[in-house]
């Protein structure tokens, strides 16, 4: 189940990241974007209705529950519903309970170092976080260079022309924020995403 998540994940390429304190719109931009074909998409679990945000959205689609940095959280985002745990920081708590309840956990890290202690901690998904202000698709490139074994995924102001570029320079995936909804109508959320998802299978 585990393995299967990530891979799908690879498949896709790419994993929409949805922020917004208003559960409703929340909801509407998880709709729109399975209309457009995304399959996996990451839910910020920022406040208590978030949680039941993702319940509601994993009855459509598999959700990673986002910005989780406490096991409280966690075990509230499982409950709710999440296949999959994402955080900014790497925390040996949050790989424990990820391996306890057999879920992928996506470990965010910053540096070389920490992306390689990720990975010796048997990390399937490594998020290099925030990658715009490390350097961008170059930084992803420096770091595969030596350790080309690292399982990436960049993110962090991401915009979704820029996906090909950290696709070519060795990401699995990449996770792509406000640029992917925000300003846009949920038609428009729709289009971007059938546009996205044409071009990374051409």
């Amino acid at each position: 189940m585990t393995e299967n998540l990530i891979k799908l994940l690879a498949g896709e390429k790419i994993c929409p990241i949805i922020r917004n304190k208003t559960p409703e719109v929340t909801l509407d931009i998880a709709k729109a974007l399975v209309q457009g074909g995304i399959k996996v998409m990451e839910i910020v679990a920022d406040s208590p209705a978030m949680f039941e945000t993702i319940e509601k959205i994993s009855e459509f689609s598999a959700v990673c529950a986002g910005g989780i940095i406490t096991s409280m959280q966690a075990e509230t985002a499982i409950a709710s519903g999440a296949k999959i745990l994402s955080s900014p920081v790497f925390s040996m708590n949050l790989v424990k309970l990820s391996k306890d309840k057999e879920i992928p956990f996506i470990a965010g890290t910053s540096t070389a170092n920490e992306a390689y202690t990720a990975w010796k901690a048997r990390i399937s998904l490594i998020k290099i976080y925030p990658i715009t202000a490390m350097g961008g698709s170059m930084y992803v490139e420096n770091i595969l260079r030596p350790m080309p074994f690292l399982n990436i995924m960049p993110s962090g102001n991401v915009k979704l022309d820029e996906v090909k570029d950290y696709i070519s320079a060795g990401a699995k995936v990449v996770g792509i924020g406000r640029d992917f909804y925000e300003g846009y109508s949920f038609d428009e959320i729709t289009k971007r995403a059938e546009k996205i998802i044409y071009e990374l299978g051409n």
